[in-house]
């Protein structure tokens, strides 16, 4: 097996690992790091459980080997909030019932940070068109769309 040593920041604390060229980026930073709100579902970058922020970009991590992140920036979505203070996407997420099984949810959440950082005044078409990228398999879409809808609000308010 072929090994490289690699460092990556993630939700900016920076690790340096030696991992085997072929592991995932998902699995690196679900065993490797421990960061388990990555979620895999179908493995092929359909779903879109996986999805991750590297370096600022919504990324299927699931689709990436770990050492194509070395030296970049992963954001997961434990970067998000803590408990105490969610970030405006997911206090919207909790509001509008757009958690669901919660699956999904992570994926979705990424997806949308990165989406609302390049549309910050999104209409709901556009949320549906990026949406289309992560499958809920609750098919509560609506609850999502009203929930990505607010967070654009809340988070151009400062709220």
């Amino acid at each position: 097996m072929d090994r490289r040593t690699i460092t990556v920041t993630v939700n900016g604390a920076i690790h340096t690992r030696e991992v085997e060229v072929r592991r995932t980026l998902a699995d690196f930073l679900r065993e490797d790091l421990g960061l388990t709100g990555t979620h895999l579902g179908c493995e092929h970058g359909v779903c879109g459980a996986c999805t991750v922020l590297l370096d600022g970009r919504a990324v299927r991590s699931c689709l990436l080997f770990a050492v194509q992140a070395d030296g970049a920036e992963v954001a997961t979505v434990e970067s998000l909030g803590t408990p105490e203070h969610l970030h405006p996407l997911q206090e919207a997420f909790r509001d509008h019932h757009g958690l669901q099984c919660g699956f999904c949810t992570p994926g979705i959440l990424m997806s949308m940070v990165a989406f609302l950082r390049e549309t910050p005044a999104p209409g709901d078409a556009e949320i549906r068109e990026v949406l289309a990228g992560n499958l809920c398999r609750c098919t509560g879409y609506q609850g999502i769309v009203d929930a990505v809808r607010d967070a654009a609000a809340r988070l151009r308010s400062g709220a």
